[in-house]
């Protein structure tokens, strides 16, 4: 069984208040539960730290449990909010194998992308996460956008936001013509009793200098598999943002 949880902060800093913005008549934390709870979870529930949003979710018939404040990343509080729904549910505690993390801000998120991650947690997993393919240089080249280098079993050797492998003799520009990059979208799965055990872990000199919480993870020898995707799900991160992709939704 997989739990589907959604963190949702108020204090954003380049955009208060992100979850509760209404695109179209529907507020984002709205058009991401509502996909999300078309996958093929046992469960959905929203994790934050705001009673706006718990009430706000609570309104449309979605589920919410309030988390701590001080949470430094989303893997935190989906491993608290984890803790509230055993506690607070009867759903016994071995029924519920995964939990998926799926980002609050992606308001274009598809149940068939969420289902190929799901697809993937056979209990030998331990972390899952998705990728796309680069097609352009300009994405290759973003600092923005994690590159995944891969083993031959799909599971990540390195996260960077630099372009890795350094192509010689090759016009950078070209690079994406004769190499396969991929980059992260950041959709996570946990297995329940590896998200208990890397919420402990400390921050890693590679996820210092790179600013990547999962390279902490991969420092401290856990596996991450990866699942290829074609659905891109962009974030929305500040106002410029939704303007820029508010065009995209249909209803």
């Amino acid at each position: 069984m997989v739990l589907g949880i959604i963190p949702a902060r108020y204090a954003s800093t380049r955009f208060p208040g992100k979850p509760l913005i209404d695109i179209h008549g529907k507020s984002m934390i709205q058009r991401v539960y509502e996909a999300t709870k078309a996958a093929n979870f046992i469960d959905v529930i929203v994790a934050t730290d705001d009673i706006r949003i718990a009430e706000h979710v609570q309104a449309f018939g979605g589920k919410a449990v309030i988390t701590r404040d001080d949470h430094v990343s989303g893997t935190d509080r989906c491993a608290e909010a984890l803790t509230i729904y055993l506690e607070t549910h009867h759903t016994g505690d071995t029924e519920i194998q995964y939990v998926v993390n799926v980002q609050g801000d992606e308001p274009f998120i598809n149940p068939i992308q969420i289902n190929e991650l799901i697809a993937a947690l056979d209990g030998n997993v331990e972390l899952g996460t998705q990728m796309l393919k680069v097609t352009s240089a300009e994405t290759l080249f973003d600092p923005g956008e994690a590159k995944i280098v891969l083993n031959a079993q799909g599971e990540v050797i390195l996260f960077s936001r630099q372009a890795i492998p350094y192509l010689r003799n090759v016009d950078p520009a070209e690079w994406h013509l004769h190499h396969t990059y991929y980059r992260h979208v950041g959709m996570y799965a946990y297995r329940k009793d590896i998200l208990a055990e890397i919420t402990k872990l400390a921050p890693s000199p590679l996820e210092k200098a790179e600013s990547l919480e999962q390279l902490r993870w991969l420092e401290a020898g856990y596996k991450i598999q990866v699942v290829e995707t074609t659905y891109d799900s962009p974030c929305i991160d500040t106002p410029e943002d939704l303007n820029k992709l508010t065009h995209l939704f249909n209803s």
